[in-house]
């Protein structure tokens, strides 16, 4: 797995992308020698032998997106891969990810703004009550951002640091590491609900749409029941 150590993740993903590629091309036996992989694996019995995939692809060359969230990371996906899956990301952090990403552009000239696809996932919550619809949020973000990683390590917290919420997060981290998670979820301003998703009454969802056609997000991945895809279908068409 590319994430099994932190050590070097940038060199891992990069090699592992690579062999991917290499793997759906099938052109011929993978083998691959590289700082931290090396097909066949050496070790074991030593008999291991290059091989080509017996999966036949309906494509020799399949997109892959990385899921990336800090700016090295952001910039590598636009350097060797073909679109990048934000997680939690904030139009009016628009201008920090157009960096990110270009400056992976200029360093590989793989793809550039016309070819390259940022699909992000957006919660959308129509509702009347704004706080209520924050409300469905904040267990989730409190999660990601004071409950995963480690007091010092969490890239969730970092991402909404970067927002200009570590203040909040930091609140939100130490009682949720401390078992306080009732206190945690409170402690998710709805201000930080709204940088992420498009909740309240449908009028101020319509309203901050446009800042998402504005980002660097050209594909809004929303899931839902029907009535949600209805409702998200009328306020675009």
């Amino acid at each position: 797995m590319v994430w099994a150590t932190l050590s070097k993740a940038l060199e891992r993903t990069r090699e592992y992308v690579e062999i991917v590629r290499s793997i759906v091309a099938r052109k011929e036996p993978v083998e691959f020698s590289g700082r931290h992989y090396t097909m066949p694996f050496p070790d074991g019995t030593g008999l291991g032998k290059p091989l080509k995939s017996t999966v036949h692809p309906l494509r020799n060359e399949i997109p892959i997106y990385l899921a990336a969230e800090g700016p090295k990371n952001v910039a590598l996906s636009a350097e060797i891969c073909d679109g990048w899956l934000p997680l939690f990301f904030a139009p009016k952090d628009n201008d920090f990810y157009k960096n990110a990403l270009q400056s992976g552009f200029d360093a590989a000239g793989r793809h550039g703004w016309g070819d390259f696809e940022v699909a992000c996932t957006v919660t959308v919550i129509p509702g009347e009550d704004i706080e209520q619809c924050a409300d469905l949020l904040r267990p989730m973000i409190a999660l990601y951002a004071g409950g995963m990683g480690a007091k010092g390590q969490n890239f969730h917290y970092d991402v909404f640091a970067r927002m200009g919420y570590e203040e909040a997060c930091e609140k939100i981290q130490e009682l949720y590491l401390a078992g306080n998670k009732k206190d945690a979820i409170a402690a998710v301003p709805t201000e930080m609900v709204e940088a992420i998703s498009l909740i309240g009454p449908p009028e101020k969802i319509k309203d901050e749409l446009s800042l998402w056609e504005e980002s660097v997000v050209n594909t809004m991945l929303i899931s839902g029941g029907i009535d949600l895809v209805r409702f998200v279908y009328d306020l675009v068409s």
